[in-house]
């Protein structure tokens, strides 16, 4: 800090030029008090001091005239605006980027202020030192950058976009505040950036600096116990086992009641001891025959300092079969499903008619995949759409390579599998072609893809290019499994056997009606208008925080969707002290940056005084005077 101050209008010193006219004045009218006496013998002093009337003279114990000087040069001080120099360099154009992440709404045990609190407090005082010529731009860090002001030196603005600042129960996007920041240095010269965090956001960023990194790290909140993941899943015996996990921030042991509700009714309880950075998974069972509502309920028994990941709801759906088609053609599917619970299985000899759709289809016949259904599969024929790429040859083959992360081919082992049939890529053609059409490879045979994954708005596609009843696979033992597994994720798509709580920042995707309009009314009270795809899909609105989402329009009237689990990175309050961008590390600083100090309104004050003093000196009534 340069204690020496600057002065960023040193024109103003030409108002100096006014002390000669004030001086001047003061010559010209030399004012005495009249007063009646019976003889001028004894004042001889006052008509020699009339006759000489010195410059000098007339200076002496004039405290009027030097009230007046002192008055004018304070003001010509502030007219010229002067300044504590910080030393630092001083950015005319400066944007502040503030996270605005789930994490900023932790409080301090002590002061019980938010971080986003401490960040405006420090905002507030970078813009009341504000000089001249420097401009601010204030850039909100959220589910995404959002610009709350242009370059301004209008405090007023500044100020009151920086009141409406609020935490969204998301995690920060920091890359794409600075990647907004990058498109504003091409309309003004930014050379160095402001960022005020937490610092709860991965370390690595993806992003070449072309500017100077401020990064303002907020002093650490207090402890934090969260609930990070709540679903449910239908057991063997046809009830509910939900699942909660629990998680700790660093800061210390932290104990904790957790206690379910069932449609208002509270139907387990459970006492929890977490040590630092610790988790636990609790379990509950739950019998329910139709729809049911879950909420669960942590209560602290230390310091919580974050309060929106404390509840966690859940909504469990009707049972129902699954609708299977199945074609009759493949006995060795059918005869898999057989056995399968829970499952109403198409076309069978006494039926006479078909349901409209399906959750699952299964066939020989490229015809079929037009059904409506959740999940389809599809075997022993190439998609009209692939035909250009792979051909069907009458070779044996057997599989290379599989994908055992598949939901598909989980537990399956197909290292033995022989097939008649030898799916070939045509020349000039690749796996590239078959992604770019949105398909992947769930196994590789020796010249082409056996089983390709095409993932659609409304569905899941999946294609055995060959005809497994046609090769090994039947006889093996990894063939009902694959059939389960295909049976467990229609149910998953279905929503019927699986489901999970809604978190943050979307809300999940829902049907209703085709192509229609909806309006949605957030926990905050504000709407927003989103319109259903071809298929009925209302997807991608954003769930910036945790609470009720209540939904209307056709078919949807007051249908709820409650969105309650932050992310797990939010709950921790793990704090980053540097990050790593693209070769360069920047460091956190926990000390509030040193600004110009501007020093007009003290000056300015100090002259209002002098002037009240200086009226009360001249309104004052001469000594010797009787009231």
């Amino acid at each position: 800090m340069n204690f020496w101050p600057g002065f960023y209008s040193l024109q103003g010193a030409w108002f100096l030029l006014l002390l000669i006219p004030l001086i001047v004045f003061y010559f010209l009218k030399l004012k005495r008090p009249h007063q009646r006496v019976p003889s001028l013998a004894l004042w001889n002093q006052v008509i020699n001091d009339r006759r000489v009337n010195s410059p000098f003279q007339k200076f002496k114990r004039s405290i009027l005239l030097l009230l007046q000087i002192l008055l004018l040069l304070f003001l010509v001080l502030a007219l010229m605006q002067p300044y504590i120099q910080s030393g630092a360099e001083r950015a005319e154009y400066l944007p502040i980027l503030i996270d605005c992440s789930a994490s900023m709404a932790a409080t301090d045990p002590q002061t019980k202020k938010t971080r986003l609190e401490l960040a405006k407090e420090r905002v507030g005082e970078l813009i009341d030192n504000m000089l001249p010529d420097q401009r601010i731009s204030l850039v909100a860090v959220g589910a995404t950058a959002r610009r709350l002001t242009d370059f301004t030196d209008n405090q007023r603005v500044l100020k009151k976009s920086l009141a409406t600042l609020e935490v969204d129960d998301v995690p920060s996007q920091l890359e794409d505040a600075l990647r907004m920041t990058q498109a504003l240095s091409r309309t003004a010269p930014i050379k160095s950036v402001l960022f005020y965090s937490d610092g709860n956001f991965p370390k690595e960023i993806d992003f070449e600096l072309p500017f100077e990194l401020n990064y303002q790290l907020l002093p650490p909140a207090g402890a934090n116990l969260g609930i990070t993941s709540m679903n449910a899943r239908v057991n063997q015996a046809g009830n509910w086992d939900v699942f909660l996990r629990i998680e700790n921030s660093k800061q210390g042991d932290s104990p904790a009641v957790v206690e379910l509700f069932q449609d208002g009714q509270s139907v387990a309880r459970e006492d929890i001891l977490l040590g630092p950075g610790d988790s636990q998974r609790l379990e509950f069972a739950i019998n329910a025959e139709g729809t049911s509502r879950l909420k669960a309920v942590l209560t602290p028994g230390a310091t919580d300092s974050l309060s929106a990941d404390n509840e966690a709801f859940l909504t469990l759906p009707q049972s129902r079969d699954l609708l299977v088609y199945v074609d009759p053609e493949l006995s060795s599917y059918r005869y898999a499903l057989d056995d399968s619970k829970d499952l109403l299985l198409y076309p069978q000899p006494d039926q006479d008619s078909l349901p409209p759709e399906f959750d699952l289809v299964i066939s020989g016949a490229e015809k079929d995949m037009d059904r409506e259904s959740l999940v389809k599969l599809g075997v022993g024929f190439v998609p009209e759409d692939l035909q250009k790429y792979i051909k069907l040859e009458p070779e044996l083959t057997n599989v290379v390579d599989w994908n055992r992360s598949s939901t598909l081919l989980r537990h399956v082992e197909l290292s033995d599998v022989q097939i008649t049939q030898q799916p070939v890529l045509t020349k000039n053609s690749g796996v590239e072609n078959l992604e770019e059409l949105g398909y992947e490879v769930l196994i590789h045979g020796k010249l082409g893809p056996l089983l390709l994954q095409k993932r659609n708005s409304a569905d899941q596609e999946f294609y055995f290019l060959f005809n497994t009843d046609r090769s090994t696979l039947p006889y093996r033992v990894g063939f009902p499994i694959m059939v389960s597994n295909l049976v467990q994720l229609t149910l998953q798509e279905a929503g019927i056997a699986e489901t999970q709580a809604a978190a943050t920042p979307i809300l999940p995707a829902i049907e209703f009606q085709p192509e229609q309009e909806y309006q949605i009314t957030t926990p905050e009270g504000k709407r927003l208008t989103a319109e259903s795809d071809a298929n009925g899909v209302l997807s991608g609105v954003a769930a910036l925080h945790v609470g009720t989402y209540q939904i209307n329009g056709a078919g949807a009237k007051d249908s709820e969707i409650s969105v309650s689990l932050l992310n797990p990175l939010e709950t921790s309050l793990v704090s980053v002290e540097e990050m790593q961008f693209s070769e360069v590390p920047v460091s956190a600083s926990q000390s509030q940056i040193d600004s110009d100090k501007p020093l007009w309104s003290e000056f300015a004050l100090i002259a209002f005084f002098l002037l009240l003093l200086e009226w009360w000196y001249f309104q004052r009534k001469p000594s010797g005077i009787p009231t």
